[in-house]
């Protein structure tokens, strides 16, 4: 398939493609700008001068914003003006939030990606004309690229991934993706296992630098505010973290089940005993989990009802649940956590970023689907900081049991730390390639 039919099918469809952009920024609240002229490359006044942005980087959702901080950060560093894009509200408020100060003295500047229309891509670039443009991870578009071509933008691949899953439906594409990986100048894959597949996918040139996220730093502020409320808590914490479609129910179910096999077994309520952070990956979702937390009868509360309380500890005490319904505070939710179980590996969802957790110096459980992360998974299962388990039950009882083995968590919580601090420094040697572009 070539681009021109990939367009045609592309005008084609957007109709479709467009009013389901429209439910899903309907559901999930903030501001997305659907239908704005910016989603099509269309902007107020004149085009930008050429370098007023030297760096374009495409950070598309909540996950790829985070993952590109660090980046950011060193680029910023280093005296150049970024243009930061997003395709979600999420990723937009997250960058509105890492990014405040620059933002604030028109350092970078923050912009909707448009759609890829071959005419929305060539004013999107023509309008900001920017010196490089970096995808974070695996956003490569066939009209971006050939758009970038023509204005003789070079095109880089940051903190690179590809599943096998990725891979395969890149090769069922044919020549339309083949043709937009081979427009890529430099590809900086995560690990050698991605590199390999972005070859095969068409890319010339591939170097294994590394994962940004062991390069993200954890705001120091959340780390002491999440260790304050943990402390004054008559009870550990474990936190559920990332749950996505399909796995809050299960976990719900699970933690009902501990709570029956605590009755029969000991004779008590788990309350008092635990307490049950969870923590769904998406805002959207925040009021579908919260049903089903008054339907489970579980005795629960928000986040964001008790964060603001002068000791938020206080209310904790007599609920098994709260649900993190807030953006922002994984860090914090982190650091109080005795036990973490990162989800998003409990259904065939390929599974959330561990590595935040094992900065944080949580003990972390993770399900059996990983490939969105595999080679970190499978590291910090090798080092003794993770565990995988089948399922949300073996989760839980997993968790209940590391409770009980002080010593265990200290050195699972040690070991993570020094892991991730062993793998920094990709985003500082990807900064300075680009620098050098």
């Amino acid at each position: 398939m070539n681009r021109t039919i990939y367009t045609l099918l592309l005008r084609c469809l957007s109709p479709v493609l467009l009013s389901w952009m429209w439910l899903r920024a309907r559901k999930a609240g903030g501001q997305w700008g659907v239908f704005s002229g910016r989603r099509f490359g269309f902007y107020p006044g004149k085009a930008v001068e050429h370098g007023q942005a030297d760096i374009w980087v495409h950070a598309v959702s909540l996950g790829e914003t985070r993952a590109a901080q660090p980046l950011v950060r060193e680029l910023l560093a280093g005296g150049r003006r970024i243009l930061l894009t997003h395709m979600t509200a999420t990723g937009r408020e997250e960058g509105g939030r890492l990014f405040a100060e620059a933002i604030a003295d028109g350092r970078l500047v923050q912009e909707w990606l448009p759609y890829d229309f071959p005419g929305s891509m060539r004013r999107f670039l023509g309008h900001y004309r920017p010196k490089v443009g970096v995808l974070m991870e695996r956003e490569v578009w066939p009209n971006l690229m050939a758009s970038a071509q023509m204005l003789a933008i070079p095109m880089v691949l940051a903190s690179a991934r590809m599943s096998e899953n990725s891979a395969r439906r890149t090769a069922k594409a044919g020549g339309i993706m083949r043709g937009a990986y081979d427009g890529i100048r430099m590809a900086y894959a995560q690990t050698e296992t991605d590199a390999e597949r972005l070859r095969r996918a068409g890319v010339k040139h591939v170097r294994v630098y590394g994962n940004f996220k062991f390069d993200m730093t954890l705001p120091e502020e959340q780390i002491r505010a999440g260790r304050e409320f943990a402390g004054r808590l008559p009870m550990p914490i474990i936190s559920i973290a990332s749950t996505r479609e399909g796995e809050d129910a299960l976990f719900v179910q699970a933690i009902r089940q501990q709570r029956t096999d605590a009755v029969l077994q000991k004779g008590g309520d788990l309350l008092g005993r635990v307490l049950f952070m969870l923590i769904p990956r998406h805002p959207q979702r925040f009021a579908e989990v919260e049903g089903m937390l008054e339907d489970s009868g579980l005795p629960f509360l928000r986040w964001s009802d008790i964060s603001a309380q002068e000791d938020p500890a206080s209310s904790c005490r007599d609920v098994l649940v709260v649900l993190g319904d807030t953006i922002g505070d994984m860090a914090r939710h982190y650091s109080a956590s005795a036990v973490s179980i990162v989800a998003g590996s409990f259904a065939p969802l390929g599974g959330q970023n561990l590595i935040e957790a094992c900065a944080a110096g949580a003990p972390v459980i993770v399900g059996p689907h990983t490939w969105n992360f595999a080679q970190a998974a499978e590291d910090a299962i090798g080092i003794g900081a993770a565990q995988r388990a089948e399922n949300p039950e073996q989760a839980l009882v997993l968790a209940m049991q590391w409770l009980e083995d002080e010593a265990l968590r200290a050195a699972m919580s040690q070991r993570g730390r020094e892991w991730v601090q062993a793998h920094a420094g990709a985003a500082q040697r990807v900064a300075s390639q680009i620098m050098a572009i």
